[in-house]
């Protein structure tokens, strides 16, 4: 039977991973985008400039919500999103350190032949 081991990972590794799959989709960088340029929008909105069903986009910012990526209100039948600066950030720092360690590692072994 196969067995789960994600528990004996580090927790920011974890987050990271999480993080990475939230925004693996190009619909969900594209639904991003939109949102950090006027910094809140409404579901339709977002929908008007992409090539997305309203049921397809509202799937999207699910996903992202369920990541903390987003925060947002629903008013009826109007959906409003913003992004989370404050996870961004934390991510953003996280990515950071795992490509400056890693370049820093390569630059060391840029002389050597990977395989």
């Amino acid at each position: 039977m196969a067995q789960n081991k994600k528990e004996e990972f580090k927790k920011s590794d974890l987050e990271l991973a999480d993080f990475a799959k939230a925004i693996s989709h190009p619909a969900r960088v594209a639904i991003l985008k939109t949102i950090s340029k006027k910094n809140m929008c409404i579901c339709g909105e977002i929908v008007d400039v992409l090539p997305l069903s309203q049921s397809t986009v509202s799937q999207h910012l699910r996903e992202l919500l369920k990541a903390g990526l987003l925060e947002g209100t629903v008013d009826g039948t109007k959906s409003c999103y913003c992004i989370n600066w404050k996870a961004f950030a934390r991510f953003s720092k996280g990515f950071n350190e795992f490509f400056n360690s890693a370049k820093s590692r390569a630059e060391s072994f840029e002389k050597k032949k990977c395989c």
